[in-house]
């Protein structure tokens, strides 16, 4: 949890409070720091960030829709616990969606100002560093601003929105299976050997490859349900997890 007192005060600007407190709450979730099952309530996050219960009541709400935690009346809130065949159908979800939009994102790719590809190319390059290094916290970040910056380029922010809240909830299942696979990795030898393919993506976006794009988006999907069945022990994908 975070800490309490001062530290955590600083985290929160009264400006923003409701906000402020998702997105430090949405942060240790995604971290780790409050694994899946973990209970609490909006007595004990208000006291941690010295706050009113109202904001945190409002907060702990919207994490809640969007599929990280879960309410209980009698209990308060627990983080999430996805099961792999809840992970197998957001991804499956998730290919449907990207089937659906073929063709829309290799159009808005060739409008794409160089800026704007530059700064996906920077995300991507972030992303697969961190993941050479084993650095999920840092994978984190920039792999979510990756796939919502791609996503936006379909041109509805409805499906960005969407494939955003799917990304999400499929790093809260699996941080911790990523971690646990990164302890049985010596130093040094990736994030559990991670899909890190962003830059290819990026690649081919500039050249214009529609099929190209779309392969190695059918190739992460791939990869992650290859890793679904391993994880259920059933074989499956033996190479580097998608996610």
């Amino acid at each position: 949890m975070p800490a309490s007192g001062a530290g955590a005060r600083g985290i929160v600007h009264r400006s923003t409070l409701r906000q402020q407190l998702a997105d430090a709450l949405r942060d240790e979730v995604l971290a780790g720091r409050l694994p899946p099952g973990r209970e609490f309530t909006v007595k004990h996050i208000a006291e941690q960030y010295e706050v009113s219960a109202t904001p945190v009541r409002e907060a702990l709400f919207d994490l809640a829709a969007q599929g990280l935690l879960e309410s209980d009346q009698h209990k308060g809130f627990r983080v999430r616990e996805y099961s792999v065949a809840e992970f197998r159908g957001m991804v499956e979800a998730r290919s449907l969606v990207v089937a659906g939009v073929r063709g829309r994102l290799a159009i808005a790719a060739s409008d794409l100002a160089p800026d704007r590809l530059a700064v996906l190319r920077r995300r991507a390059e972030e992303a697969a560093r961190a993941a050479g290094a084993g650095d999920l916290d840092v994978l984190i970040g920039y792999d979510l601003r990756f796939w919502s910056e791609l996503a936006t380029m379909v041109g509805n922010p409805h499906i960005a929105a969407f494939l955003h809240q799917l990304r999400v909830r499929c790093w809260v299942f699996s941080i911790s299976r990523l971690r646990a696979e990164l302890l049985r990795h010596a130093p040094g030898s990736g994030a559990g050997g991670l899909w890190s393919r962003h830059e290819e993506v990026v690649a081919a976006l500039a050249r214009g490859d529609e099929e190209g794009v779309y392969a190695l988006l059918a190739e992460h999907d791939e990869r992650a349900l290859g890793w679904a069945d391993r994880l259920e022990g059933r074989g499956g994908y033996a190479g580097p997890p998608g996610f």
